[in-house]
């Protein structure tokens, strides 16, 4: 009896695999293809304000065709446009502080100059003052010359000391001044470039009013209209790219581990059933989706599905932007077997 079950149990599991690989082939183009239902998608992109402020005006309708750096909506720039000007006061007194900074640093590159000057003069007095004082000392050793004379010379010596010790008190002084000077003048260079960064930056904040399309599209949607007042992130519209149009399906597992990137598909859409669009893969997924993480039996594995990404033709849909659509429902059939014709009902003719 327990051989019978297992024998039973192995034609069960043979004919569900073998039913799952039949429902995965396309009937519709025989043998070798695989299909799935999808709709056809576009990358959207939403036009939004990066800073809040009232939205001032909408240059496009819903519908409209743009090109990529196309100006599409402005806010109100009134705001930043003042702080623009404040800007450049706080910039120009900056230089100012500056030039004023370095003048100073002349000014007292001039006293360090005099200061210099001066302790020579004393250095040439104090000299001057100790020879007399020695030939003083001889003279008063001979009697020539009165102890009165000898005191006065020694206090004139003294005196020269004094004054050379204090031009040398005002050099230091000079070149602290000096680099005190040259500190106001780093500081103020500071405040330039912090000033002129700050232009750059309300520059920037003006450029982003200007809603601009980042590339080639159609307009969506209006979000929202002029006088309104946005956040920071608010949109005001919505775009689709008409160059970038795929459909996404899915796909068996066992048809998912033969199909390969840039493997050719062709798509027919419900609305136009007569035609073909060329299309190509460009994402599989490396993972079965809304299935179970874990199978026990052969039957279930065949349960798994894998979504894929069919990227349409680029040629194509810059011959026909008027008339691609996004939403629109249609059937992917892919050749799994490249030794397969594709049959005629596939064959490309081009769209209306």
């Amino acid at each position: 009896m327990k051989a019978v079950a297992a024998v039973v149990a192995l034609i069960a599991v043979v004919a569900g695999g073998a039913r799952a690989w039949k429902l995965s082939q396309d009937q519709g183009a025989g043998t070798g293809f695989v299909s799935g239902n999808g709709r056809i998608e576009a990358v959207e992109i939403d036009i939004a304000s990066k800073l809040p402020g009232r939205l001032a005006e909408v240059l496009v309708a819903e519908g409209d065709q743009v090109e990529a750096g196309q100006v599409l909506a402005r806010m109100d720039a009134s705001a930043l446009r003042a702080q623009r000007t404040e800007a450049l006061a706080r910039e120009q007194q900056a230089r100012d502080a500056v030039a004023g900074a370095e003048a100073q640093v002349a000014m007292r590159r001039s006293d360090l100059a005099a200061a210099a000057a001066l302790r020579v003069q004393r250095e040439s007095e104090l000299d001057a003052a100790r020879r007399r004082l020695a030939r003083s000392t001889v003279l008063a050793q001979a009697g020539a010359a009165t102890l009165q004379e000898l005191d006065d010379d020694r206090a004139r010596v003294d005196g020269a000391r004094a004054t050379l010790a204090a031009a040398a008190a005002q050099i230091e002084a000079a070149r602290a001044a000096v680099a005190a000077a040259q500190a106001q003048v780093v500081q103020g260079r500071s405040a330039v470039e912090a000033a002129v960064a700050t232009t750059a930056r309300i520059d920037a904040d003006l450029r982003d009013e200007v809603l601009v399309a980042p590339r080639a599209g159609r307009v969506q949607y209006r979000v929202a209209e002029a006088g309104e007042v946005l956040g920071a992130g608010g949109k005001v519209l919505n775009m689709i790219d008409l160059k970038d149009v795929y459909m996404t399906f899915f796909v068996p597992e066992t048809a998912a581990g033969r199909i390969a990137l840039g493997t050719e598909v062709r798509l027919v859409l419900d609305t136009a059933p007569g035609f073909v669009v060329p299309a190509a893969v460009s994402y599989v997924a490396s993972s079965a989706q809304f299935t179970p993480k874990s199978v026990e039996t052969a039957s279930e594995r065949q349960k798994l599905m894998f979504r894929v990404k069919a990227q349409v033709d680029r040629r194509l849909l810059e011959r026909y932007p008027d008339q691609v659509k996004a939403g629109v429902p249609g059937v992917a059939r892919i050749r799994i077997d490249p030794a397969r014709p594709w049959p005629a009902a596939l064959a490309l003719r081009g769209m209306p």
